[in-house]
């Protein structure tokens, strides 16, 4: 047993001290701040690239991670800015944070659709190894280093990629869900994507893979264009509903940056509280079947705009771009009036009434929503 105490004393003294907080707490927030600073600004950027006479900011998009570059995919960036949060949020000595960026590249690009899930996993335990190495040899500049990298890339190329692979049965359901009826395709979608665009994984990767749109779609194209249409409404109730519901705790500041950014923000406090996320789930069960069933809102632009929701307002320009577009639904007053109701009114109001009654019964307290931002 002394041996045992030896090593939990050793620990201790690197700081290496496991608990929930520190690691779903406090780096799981540190590495949504991580995402947002990087492939979702990244959004926001390639939304105003869309402005004629504004095309450089496609360029600097595609240099936070978003989109390609002549080809060239830069993924690997948010991976890195991801990791390097985390290990800021674990205390992490400069040498281990800094090779860190190395260990979240890989991560990212490795876990594919997955890939914020393998960075969150596979960097926490890169950070650890690498505390204990710091410092406890005369080339510690050589030693921390490798040691973070090695372990933080070999995890990758060992596990990222089955962690990614979870991903896949998620995906999967969401495929069989695009052969439903409409009403029920409206709900599974709409409440699933939601909540993969709150999660730590890809939604938009997801949607991409799947291909919800009926542009270019060979079989199924009007299930795949509602499906399309369903998931952006339900990744818009997250985004939306999480902004307004917690608009309390946080101001405007926490509006712009889950309205705009993303709900992944709130991972931290749905783990301290889970009944948190009831209200914009619902917002997103309500939405979908609306969606799909009474305004018809059919997704013809490209498939990963399906996955955004609001970030960078993406989701409903894709719907927008894709009815001018020509290449499927011609939208009338009908269409319009329902992207506006169901990526942005209709979830306010659900939320801010569902979350101001949760609060009067108890079940939200005080600061069960605050961001650290």
């Amino acid at each position: 047993m002394k041996i045992f105490k030896k090593i939990g004393e050793y620990c201790k003294s690197k700081g290496v001290t496991p608990s929930l907080k520190r690691y779903f707490v406090d780096a799981m927030g540190a590495m949504a701040l991580g995402l947002f600073s990087s492939l979702l600004i990244g959004t926001i950027f390639a939304a105003l690239g869309m402005i004629p006479g504004l095309e450089v900011f496609s360029t600097i998009a595609g240099y936070c991670g978003y989109g390609k570059l002549d080809g060239v995919s830069y993924g690997g960036i948010c991976g890195a800015a991801m990791a390097f949060a985390i290990a800021n949020a674990l205390k992490a000595p400069p040498p281990v944070a800094y090779s860190c960026a190395a260990v979240g590249c890989a991560a990212n690009v490795l876990g594919a659709g997955g890939g914020p899930l393998a960075v969150f996993v596979i960097s926490i335990i890169a950070v650890e190894v690498g505390k204990l190495v710091f410092k406890t040899t005369k080339v510690d500049i050589l030693v921390t280093p490798f040691v973070t990298i090695f372990t933080g890339v070999g995890l990758s190329i060992l596990l990222a990629g089955y962690i990614g692979r979870g991903v896949e049965y998620l995906k999967a359901l969401i495929g069989w869900a695009t052969e439903l009826t409409p009403f029920f395709m409206g709900l599974v979608v709409s409440v699933l994507m939601g909540m993969a665009l709150t999660l730590p994984i890809s939604s938009a990767a997801i949607c991409a893979g799947l291909s919800l749109t009926g542009l270019g779609a060979v079989a199924n194209e009007e299930g795949l264009a509602l499906a399309g249409g369903a998931a952006i409404v339900g990744c818009c109730a997250q985004m939306v509903g999480f902004a307004v519901m917690s608009f309390k705790e946080n101001g405007w500041g926490g509006l712009v940056s889950q309205g705009l950014g993303t709900s992944m923000l709130q991972m931290p406090n749905i783990v301290k509280r889970p009944v948190i996320w009831l209200p914009p789930i619902i917002a997103s069960a309500v939405a979908g079947p609306l969606a799909t069933c009474l305004f018809e809102l059919k997704m013809y632009g490209t498939g990963i705009f399906s996955g955004m929701g609001t970030c960078g307002l993406l989701g409903p320009i894709g719907l927008v771009i894709g009815w001018s577009g020509g290449q499927g639904q011609q939208a009338g007053a009908m269409q319009y009036i329902g992207l506006l109701l169901l990526c942005f009114v209709l979830p306010a109001l659900i939320c801010a009434l569902l979350g101001r009654l949760m609060r009067k019964w108890g079940l939200i307290g005080e600061n069960d929503l605050k961001l650290e931002l």
